[in-house]
């Protein structure tokens, strides 16, 4: 057994309490009213602190003797399938310190927080970032043309003036690709600089390295080089344009506003790049070089047709498009339809609305955001665990921790509820990983013997790139999963001092061969990764960011909390300005400010 009778027979009574207080107290305007309460208010919140206080204490529910009741693993799997049944998403929480009466539990917070309604709400259309009064629409970029999206009362307009943009991008790519827009000097554009920063960066550049493995996509991306600059920090753009043929390089810039400091800044070094270039080739009229050379994704129009973009190169975006979920709207798939084609980005975006339509309409027990961001609460509000890993065993996927930490992160990192009130718990993890195996060679250590962190394995059936050397015992994609395999079992099981003595290790050295286990996580197993695919993960894991918004009563759609270093980055840029120009004194900053201001405008005087 998993956990002992005694605690079978506690749970059990929880939850038949918690029913009979809704049963005794629920009526309709009861069951409006709990939409309303905060999440620590409800019964279900209590009743799921105690439960989590079970897990933490009763060695009966170790996972090791969790693992070893197949009735309860085999409840605890989800597999979202496609139409055709070609391609597979499973996703297995065995390994997670749950039970299905645990499971039960927040099924019943989620219901009671009114979880379903705030889902429907997203869907269709209603402003549900209250903060800035917008509508959260990313998953209308997926959308194919024809979509019933009567639900929102602007659906058609949406939609009309989403494929009016998705159009334009097929339509400017596929000249660029096919020789037909070319540079100043008449060479064809193969070298695409991405210009951008956060969102902009983070998700195009994830995708991108997703795909380039990928057949279909590096047969399309065949002699053409994309590149993504992000930090202000002069040597970035030194590494990224080094060995790129101006003459052959087209600059995508991406700023909603047009005035996001570090952009603009790289924007200006590399258009100034490409125009001194072309002057010593002969080429001196600026305007006719930036024309050919540079594009935007803003909605700034003006100030892009300032900045000598041609206003037919300008793509759009809208405000309900949210900075890190906007990468499949111009901002990702201009870039990457440069690189791999508007087709190949046009499945990208399929594998996207698949997984949208499933969150949407799948029953909660079967949908697997719902069910990854479920668990995600119990872990940080009620396990007490501060921290998760995301480990995908696909080199291809090394940028999809770090587009996923800031989906993350900047969306739950907060300290209020929706009304302003402060969270009486902690939300938001803080989210890291690496492709294994390579994270199994650097912090893998700590996962096992130091801290517990909650974990996500992500593996694939298929290899992008299959190796089976002669004389090998199994393939090079085998030998991978071999370990996406073993390391959630090594972590749920652990091994016991019993288990290293048993082994005949040394006395001296067995506590520190023993293993505690009980690290909890989850194993999500894919047909393949291609373009399809890469779509579905993206979707999977902003709408588990999304549950977990809903679930705690916060604001996933905002980001405040980026705005205050930025306003004090201008008054120090402001004052490094006058002391370079004018000897300006240092004024206006503390005293441990003040200092290491005066060191740093002292070095080379």
């Amino acid at each position: 057994m998993y956990f002992s009778s005694s605690t079978v027979v506690f749970l059990s009574l929880i939850i038949l309490l918690v029913n009979v207080f809704d049963t005794c107290k629920g009526n309709i305007e009861h069951s409006n009213n709990s939409r309303n309460m905060k999440i620590n208010e409800l019964p279900q919140f209590t009743a799921l602190q105690t439960a989590a206080s079970s897990f933490k204490t009763d060695e009966n529910q170790h996972l090791r003797n969790l693992c070893s009741d197949s009735s309860r693993c085999a409840g605890l799997v989800a597999t979202h399938s496609t139409d055709n049944g070609a391609r597979k998403v499973i996703i297995d929480y065995s390994r997670q310190q749950v039970s299905g009466e645990t499971m039960e539990l927040l099924f019943d917070l989620a219901d009671k927080v009114g979880f379903t309604e705030r889902r429907k709400s997203m869907r269709g259309g209603e402003k549900i970032n209250v903060t800035e009064g917008r509508s959260v629409l990313h998953h209308a970029l997926r959308m194919p043309k024809g979509y019933d999206y009567s639900m929102n009362p602007e659906g058609k307009a949406i939609l009309d003036d989403v494929h009016a943009v998705r159009d334009k991008i097929e339509a400017f790519t596929n000249k660029v690709r096919s020789g037909k827009h070319v540079g100043a000097t008449g060479k064809p554009l193969k070298n695409f600089v991405c210009v951008g920063i956060g969102g902009s960066q983070l998700g195009p550049e994830f995708v991108n390295e997703a795909l380039r493995a990928d057949a279909s996509a590096a047969k399309a991306s065949e002699g053409r080089t994309l590149r993504f600059l992000a930090n202000v920090d002069p040597v970035d753009f030194e590494l990224c344009t080094r060995d790129l043929d101006p003459e052959e390089t087209l600059i995508v810039v991406i700023s909603k506003t047009f005035t996001t400091a570090e952009t603009m800044l790289n924007a200006r070094t590399a258009k100034k790049w490409i125009l001194d270039d072309l002057a010593t080739k002969g080429v001196t009229d600026a305007g006719e070089v930036t024309s050919k050379h540079v594009i935007a994704v803003s909605t700034a129009i003006d100030k892009c047709v300032a900045f000598g973009i041609s206003e037919e190169n300008i793509f759009g975006f809208w405000n309900w498009v949210g900075g890190r979920f906007s990468v499949c709207s111009a901002v990702g798939i201009v870039p990457l339809s440069l690189q791999y084609s508007y087709d190949v980005m046009s499945t990208f975006l399929d594998g996207a609305h698949d997984i949208d339509e499933h969150f949407f309409t799948a029953p909660l027990r079967e949908n697997i955001p719902v069910l990854l961001g479920l668990i995600g609460v119990w872990n940080s509000t009620f396990m007490g665990y501060e921290t998760r890993a995301l480990l995908p065993y696909s080199q291809a996927l090394k940028r999809f921790p770090a587009h996923i930490q800031q989906v993350d992160m900047e969306s739950n990192g907060k300290r209020v509820a929706m009304d302003g009130t402060p969270l009486p718990f902690q939300a938001g993890e803080i989210n890291f990983g690496e492709p294994g195996t390579n994270g199994q060679h650097s912090f893998y250590q700590l996962m096992h013997q130091g801290r517990v962190v909650p974990a996500d394995f992500i593996g694939f059936m298929e290899s992008q790139r299959a190796v089976m050397l002669d004389g090998e015992p199994v393939s090079n994609h085998d030998e991978l999963m071999s370990n996406f395999f073993a390391q959630p079992d090594a972590l749920a099981y652990g091994k016991t001092l019993n288990d290293v003595t048993q082994e005949g290790v040394p006395e001296e050295l067995r506590n520190h061969k023993v293993f505690a286990g009980n690290r909890p996580s989850s194993s999500m197993l894919m047909t393949k990764l291609d373009a399809f695919a890469v779509g579905q993960l993206l979707a999977i894991y902003e709408h588990r960011t999304a549950v977990q918004g809903f679930i705690w009563g916060l604001n996933s759609f905002d980001q405040w909390g980026v705005e205050l270093g930025k306003v004090l980055a201008k008054q120090v840029r402001s004052q490094l300005s006058a002391s370079r120009k004018s000897g300006a004194h240092v004024q206006g900053f503390n005293s441990s400010t003040s200092a290491l201001l005066e060191s740093y405008l002292a070095h080379g005087k």
